[in-house]
C-alpha cells in the first residue's frame, strides 16, 4: 500500500507537471505568434494620405500630397461611400484607395488654434462704450436671441472687423462677447492659416470652420487677419499663390451654401489700409468697427478697473491721468503693474504717486526706443 501510495503521488505529480508545461507552451506560442504579427505589421509599407477630386463608379481621380493627380482603383469597401473633397489613405506602389479617413484628421487643428471659454467680461473694459454696444448688436442679439430675427425676417451679420491700432482692446472685446454668450472662443493667428505646402492652408480654414461649427455655439476670432487678406497683387511666387489659396477658402467658408447660423467671425488688424475689400464686402465682415486709443474719460476707466484692488493716494488722479495722455488701453494696465512693482521693491503694498509717475516714464522711454529702434530698421 506504501508502493502504491507513493507511485499514485508520482503520476499526480507528473500530470500536474505536463498541465503546467502545457500552459507555457501555449502561453508561448501566443507570445510567439503576437510577435510575428507585430513584426509583419512593422514591415508593412506606410500608407499615403491624398484627397478625392472626383469619383467615377470604381475609380476615382486623387491628389497625392506633392500636387499630382491619379486616376486610381478603389476597393469594394469604399465604392459608393466616397465624395470629391474627401481624404482617403492609398497603398504607395499602385495608388489604390484602402479606405476613408475623417477630414479633421488631416491636421491636428488644436496645434493652430486656441479654444477657451473667455472668463473676461464686459464690466472688465473700459473706454468703449459704442464699441461694446455696437458688438452687442451685431454678435451677441443673434447668438441670444436667434428667434428674433427670424420673426423679424432678416439674416444677422456673419462677422465683424475690429481695427485700430496695437492695444486698444480688440481682443478683450472678442473674448467678453464670447464670455456674455456662452460661446466657444477659437482664437488663430493669421499668419498661421498660411501653410508650406500646397493646398494645406486651405485646408486648414475648411476644418476650423467644422470644428466651429461642432462646438457652437462659437465665435473664431482671427489676429492679424491682414496677414492673410492683404489686397492682391498680380506677383507670381508659390508662397503669394498659397496665400491667395488660403484667403480664398475663408471667403468660400463665410459665404457658404449653409449659413454659418451661430459661428461667428470676428476679424482683427492694425491695418485696416490694406485689406482686401472682398473681405469687408456686404455679407461678409461688413460691421467695421474702429478702437481707438482712449480718451481722457476711457483712460480713466481703465485705471480704476486696473487699480480697484491696489491700496494707492487717489488724491492725484487727475494727474496720473494727464500724464497718459495718448496712451493705449494696455499701456495704462502697463502703468499700473510698473507702479506696482516698484512698491515691491521698496518693500511697501501701498502704492505712492511717485511709483505712478515713474512707470509712466519707464512706458514713455520704453516707446520711445521702440520706435527709434523702428526708424533705425526701416528709414
Amino acid at each position: 500500500k506504501s508502493n502504491n501510495g507513493k507511485i499514485d503521488s508520482l503520476i499526480f505529480n507528473y500530470a500536474a507537471d505536463m498541465s503546467q508545461l502545457e500552459e507555457e507552451n501555449r502561453l508561448l506560442r501566443e507570445t510567439v505568434n503576437s510577435l510575428k504579427n507585430e513584426l509583419h505589421r512593422l514591415r508593412r509599407p506606410p500608407l499615403m494620405v491624398c484627397d478625392v477630386k472626383e469619383v467615377m463608379g470604381e475609380q476615382a481621380i486623387i491628389r497625392i500630397p506633392n500636387g499630382n493627380s491619379f486616376y486610381v482603383e478603389l476597393t469594394k469597401d469604399c465604392i459608393g461611400k466616397l465624395q470629391p473633397g474627401d481624404f482617403v489613405l492609398t497603398e504607395q506602389k499602385n495608388l489604390t484607395i484602402v479606405k476613408k479617413i475623417d477630414s479633421t484628421k488631416q491636421f491636428d487643428v488644436h496645434k493652430f488654434v486656441i479654444i477657451d471659454k473667455p472668463k473676461i467680461s464686459w464690466k472688465e473694459i473700459g473706454g468703449l462704450k459704442d464699441q461694446i454696444e455696437e458688438i452687442k448688436e451685431v454678435i451677441e442679439l443673434p447668438l441670444k436671441k436667434p428667434e428674433l430675427f427670424k420673426k423679424i425676417g432678416i439674416d444677422p451679420p456673419k462677422g465683424i472687423l475690429l481695427y485700430g491700432p496695437p492695444g486698444t482692446g480688440k481682443t478683450l472685446l472678442a473674448k467678453a462677447v464670447a464670455k456674455s454668450t456662452n460661446a466657444t472662443f477659437i482664437e488663430i493667428v493669421g499668419s498661421e492659416l498660411v501653410q508650406k505646402f500646397i493646398g494645406e492652408g486651405a485646408k486648414l480654414v475648411k476644418e476650423i470652420f467644422q470644428l466651429a461649427k461642432e462646438k457652437a455655439p462659437s465665435i473664431i476670432f482671427i489676429d492679424e487677419i491682414d496677414a492673410l487678406a492683404s489686397m492682391r497683387m498680380e506677383l507670381g511666387t508659390s508662397g503669394e499663390r498659397e496665400v491667395q489659396r488660403t484667403f480664398m477658402q475663408l471667403l468660400a467658408e463665410i459665404d457658404g451654401f449653409k449659413s454659418l447660423g451661430n459661428v461667428k467671425v470676428i476679424g482683427c488688424t492694425n491695418r485696416k489700409d490694406i485689406l482686401d475689400p472682398a473681405i469687408t464686402r456686404p455679407g461678409r465682415l461688413d460691421r467695421l468697427i474702429e478702437v481707438p486709443d482712449p480718451d481722457a474719460d476711457g483712460r480713466l476707466e481703465i485705471f480704476k478697473i486696473h487699480t480697484k484692488n491696489m491700496k494707492f493716494e487717489k488724491r492725484k488722479i487727475k494727474e496720473i491721468i494727464k500724464r497718459v495722455d495718448g496712451f493705449s488701453g494696455a499701456e495704462v494696465k502697463a502703468v499700473c503693474t510698473e507702479a506696482g512693482y516698484f512698491a515691491i521693491r521698496d518693500n511697501r503694498t501701498k502704492i505712492t504717486s511717485q511709483d505712478f509717475f515713474n512707470a509712466i516714464e519707464k512706458i514713455k522711454n520704453n516707446k520711445l526706443k521702440e520706435d527709434n529702434s523702428f526708424v533705425n530698421m526701416f528709414g
